[in-house]
């Protein structure tokens, strides 16, 4: 499948402009806006434009609510439960994460967690507000299940990633990751390229291993079974376990705590995702010097950095410098989107009355997806 680029600028006057035709306010439209692109712009194209079908479906099914506020439903000096009312996601991620940071700057503490949202794109952009307000932040999100359990068939838990970022020079401590081997995301992007899924990355209905995105992807909306294997794999021997336990700690911090709807009830709902986050910010402050903190951190990373290198390696890379660089190049020379989410787009456009030639002009439609328009 063949990929095209457009600028920043180009692909963020879009996102605003869907979002705004969808009924938000020119604020809302532009946080959604700008929790897609950090994504693209860092490289994790399953969580950016990619991602705009499936909020058009959420939005259209009703399980997305777009005039909704979130709601604090308990609430300590270094605490906080909020209900989403399933608004949408990147909102009320926002929202919770600022309130953890607000908390975390009186008490040195703020650990929120939240019940009945959405998909809320990429857990690293929250972890990354508190980062850059001088502090540690963590975020973690439940989701649709797609984790078959070490030893089972059946999903039960979602990709549940973790994120922690913290401030470094000369660049932050940023890491994002699911719990599973791979995202949903990764699987939707296989199946627009026709590709076959790479080994080791998911079950049959079976608890088979599979190649077939399309079956993969069908047993997971339909329920029957089968989907994606833990970090680790599906074995023991590799640490399948491991990545088991860590989308556990996401369920903890995130429906447990708030009494929502675990992965294996996301997405079952007809009016409701029911999906659950957890956020987090600690200051530095509250451990001592936070510049000598800082610097000793800045070492460590340094040190990891210059470590000796593998035989024909010319690089160790720290969390976080891979997605600066990503965001520095693409911000230069434009984001790549890829042909069957450029018919998404168009879909988009059509749906909602927008000039699509207009935001994208000189770009036609590849011949092998006319006539796939209207059908997500």
């Amino acid at each position: 499948m063949a990929y095209v680029k457009w600028s920043y600028e180009t692909l963020n006057t879009f996102c605003g402009d869907v979002f705004r035709k969808f009924g938000f306010s020119d604020a809302e439209a532009d946080t959604i806006s700008d929790v897609l692109l950090t994504a693209d712009l860092y490289g994790i194209e399953s969580h950016g434009m990619q991602r705009m079908v499936r909020y058009h479906k959420g939005l259209e099914k009703g399980t997305i609510h777009r005039d909704v506020q979130p709601e604090i439903v308990f609430e300590t000096p270094v605490s906080a439960v909020i209900d989403g009312h399933s608004g949408m996601g990147q909102l009320i991620g926002v929202y919770a994460m600022q309130k953890a940071i607000e908390k975390a700057k009186t008490s040195g503490v703020g650990i929120v967690t939240v019940r009945e949202s959405n998909h809320y794109g990429i857990a690293g952009y929250y972890a990354k507000m508190a980062s850059d307000a001088g502090m540690i932040g963590f975020s973690c999100t439940n989701s649709e299940a797609i984790m078959v359990p070490t030893f089972g068939r059946k999903a039960m838990l979602g990709s549940n990633p973790i994120a922690i970022a913290m401030p470094a020079d000369p660049y932050p401590f940023f890491f994002d990751s699911s719990t599973t081997v791979v995202t949903r995301g990764k699987l939707e992007m296989y199946n627009k390229m026709g590709k076959p899924l790479p080994e080791g990355w998911a079950l049959d209905e079976n608890g088979s291993p599979s190649q077939e995105a399309p079956r993969v992807l069908a047993n997971i909306v339909g329920k029957n079974g089968g989907g994606i294997v833990p970090l680790g794999g599906a074995s023991e021997t590799t640490g399948s376990h491991k990545g088991y336990g860590y989308g556990m700690i996401t369920e903890i911090f995130s429906s447990i705590l708030s009494l929502g709807v675990t992965s294996a009830e996301c997405c079952t709902f007809d009016d409701k995702t029911g999906i659950c986050h957890g956020f987090a910010a600690i200051d530095l402050k509250v451990f001592g010097d936070t510049d000598a903190i800082r610097e000793h951190f800045n070492d460590y990373l340094r040190e990891l950095r210059e470590s000796p290198k593998a035989e024909g390696a010319e690089r160790i890379y720290t969390h976080g410098e891979k997605e600066v660089e990503a965001e520095r190049d693409r911000r230069e020379n434009g984001i790549q989107v890829n042909d069957g989410t450029m018919v998404e787009l168009a879909d988009l456009c059509e749906y909602l009355g927008l000039d699509f030639d207009g935001y994208f002009p000189g770009y036609t439609l590849p011949e092998e997806f006319k006539g796939f328009a209207g059908n997500y």
